[in-house]
């Protein structure tokens, strides 16, 4: 999956900052208390949407060009670019163990060199996802 870019509002706070829907994800809101923080906060709160969407295999919704969204009073537009691998390797990143078969003859050679059999699983299956995404 490549990168994403939904369109995102950001309403000025009467109290200072703002406060961030997505026209597309109605679900999807957040708040910060300058344009850093929340532009950052837009993009987590976009990652937890997308990723509780992901979960329940329900689709993306397509994004809205941002020229058809109509001006909201006090508020401006912002397109938010959301990289789900980023995401995944950032929020998710608990081990699950696996169990696997190798060749005998391979394990005693990779016990003799103290390879560490998890870093490599976990190096190989890194480079193949990334060039699956690129």
């Amino acid at each position: 999956m490549d990168k994403l870019f939904y369109p995102a509002l950001f309403h000025k706070a009467e109290e200072g900052g703002f406060w961030i829907t997505f026209p597309d994800l109605p679900e999807c809101m957040t708040q910060g208390d300058d344009m850093e923080e929340a532009y950052h906060m837009a993009v987590d709160a976009l990652g937890l949407c997308l990723a509780d969407r992901e979960k329940a295999h329900a689709p993306f919704p397509p994004a809205t060009p941002p020229d058809m969204i109509a001006p909201v009073p006090d508020a401006f537009l912002v397109v938010i670019e959301f990289d789900m691998l980023a995401y995944k390797k950032r929020t998710g990143s608990s081990a699950v163990k696996k169990t696997l078969s190798i060749p005998e003859w391979l394990n005693e050679e990779a016990l003799a060199l103290n390879v560490n059999f998890s870093q490599v699983l976990q190096d190989a299956l890194i480079e193949l996802v990334q060039k699956q995404h690129a």
